[in-house]
């Protein structure tokens, strides 16, 4: 096992993995900017090591940094939480190349699932149901007015580097593919420097269920059920749940089986989700992410597990701590999501909280780096902390987060909280009755942008 690990990372998902470690009895390290000083993760970390100015190139994207912090502290492994460098197959090569281990997936399988063409090829060849659409990328748009006639409208243009909702567009009739093939090409270009594209078949009422699912890297894996995070803006999550409410036990066991079984096949290792897009009974897949998921607390709360603890373990060459019939469903969990941000447009809000106060009680947990005092800088995402409640049935955890978002207060900036507040007398959201363009068109209808 491990002494001594560092957590290339920031914010409540770097206290996460802290708290993992120090139950297991082992040190940690916090690297930081010089924004982050006085941040959380700094102060409750045993060690810490600066590693550049506020803009995250210079440093919690900065390599050569978290390398020198690595050999500095003498960290023998590197926990890159989620988001920053946690899925970038370079640099997970770099570390294994100066003899760290890296708490997650090997370069090789974050290459493979990073490009989505060759994800949806090799998900494909393992028996995991893919969307229709274009086989590998789409070279021209007289290529891509083919695939429109042939699928069918709608259809979805999505950048293959693509991720967090960039470089997607949608053509709802042939008259549009024109627009929505250039723009997204182009937005593929601007953020992940790769214009090539691929196209899928536009499902019009889906529901976003992504499996969790977890393996030792030696031909051994298991799948952690589903969760349901169908409630987006812009193609970002806000509400997630777990199990899913449409889902039953037997198409549960079903998919389960069939993602267990594809990432033990290529022998993954560590913690990885992968989603579907799922609609009128008929699971299909759209990407898979090789990390941590912000969403992990529902499914630790169902399944009594910590995720952390166990990419820690199987990182290090020790077995799982689990096994398939270990897994039993106990209750029902929902997370939601709460950013620095101002209503009804959704901006930033940075900004120093004046007060702070997590809500608490029975089925209540509270992830989030926030303190008293605290000033929230303004170069990172806007994600400050997360309101996870857990109850007996989906009923009971509905109320619990009802009264924990009462009892929440953050003062002195604007936050998201007041979203949920409104969603919660929503008849659908309580029935459990939306998919992913559901709350787009509430938004359209109830917070005028």
């Amino acid at each position: 096992m491990f002494d001594k690990i560092l957590i290339a990372n920031r914010g409540e998902i770097a206290l996460r993995v802290i708290r993992a470690a120090r139950e297991m009895g082992i040190a940690t390290v916090a690297v930081h900017s010089t924004a982050d000083s006085d941040a959380m993760h700094v102060r409750m970390a045993d060690e810490s090591v600066c590693i550049g100015p506020p803009p995250s190139p210079q440093s919690y994207l900065s390599v050569p940094a978290i390398i020198s912090a690595c050999e500095i502290t003498g960290a023998q492994a590197i926990h890159p939480g989620y988001g920053f460098l946690s899925e970038n197959a370079e640099f997970v090569q770099i570390v294994e190349d100066h003899g760290i281990t890296f708490i997650g997936p090997t370069a090789e399988h974050i290459r493979v699932m990073g490009d989505k063409i060759t994800a949806k090829d090799t998900m494909r060849a393992l028996g995991v149901p893919c969307v229709p659409g274009s086989d590998g990328g789409v070279p021209d748009l007289a290529a891509a007015k083919r695939i429109g006639e042939e699928f069918g409208y709608p259809v979805i243009i999505k950048a293959t580097a693509g991720g967090g909702g960039r470089g997607m567009k949608v053509a709802m009739s042939a008259d549009e593919m024109e627009s929505a093939f250039m723009t997204a090409r182009a937005e593929g270009k601007a953020a992940f420097g790769n214009d090539e594209v691929y196209i899928e078949k536009y499902l019009t009422t889906p529901r976003h269920i992504e499996i969790q699912v977890f393996g030792d890297g030696k031909g051994k894996a298991v799948h952690l059920g589903e969760r349901d995070c169908s409630l987006q803006r812009r193609h970002q999550k806000v509400f997630e749940e777990a199990p899913g409410p449409c889902i039953t036990p037997e198409e549960r066991a079903r998919i389960g089986k069939v993602c267990a079984d594809a990432v033990a096949k290529i022998n993954y290792i560590g913690a990885g989700t992968i989603e579907f897009l799922y609609e009128n009974g008929e699971f299909y897949f759209i990407e898979m992410n090789t990390r941590l998921q912000v969403e992990h607390p529902v499914t630790e709360g169902i399944f009594g597990v910590d995720l952390v603890r166990e990419q820690i373990l199987v990182a290090a060459g020790e077995p799982m701590s689990f096994g398939q019939d270990d897994l039993v469903i106990n209750g029902h969990a929902i997370e939601v999501r709460i950013n620095a941000e101002k209503l009804p447009n959704f901006s930033p809000c940075p900004g120093k909280i004046t007060a702070f106060h997590a809500p608490g009680g029975l089925g209540v947990r509270m992830d989030s780096a926030l303190y008293d005092g605290y000033s929230i800088p303004p170069y990172y995402d806007s994600l400050i902390g997360k309101l996870i409640v857990q109850g007996r049935d989906r009923d009971e955890a509905l109320a619990r987060l009802n009264r924990a978002l009462g009892e929440l207060i953050v003062d002195g900036i604007d936050t998201t909280v007041p979203l949920f507040h409104a969603l919660l007398q929503e008849p659908d959201v309580l029935s459990g009755d939306y998919n992913i363009h559901w709350l787009e068109r509430w938004l359209a209808e109830n917070m005028a942008q």
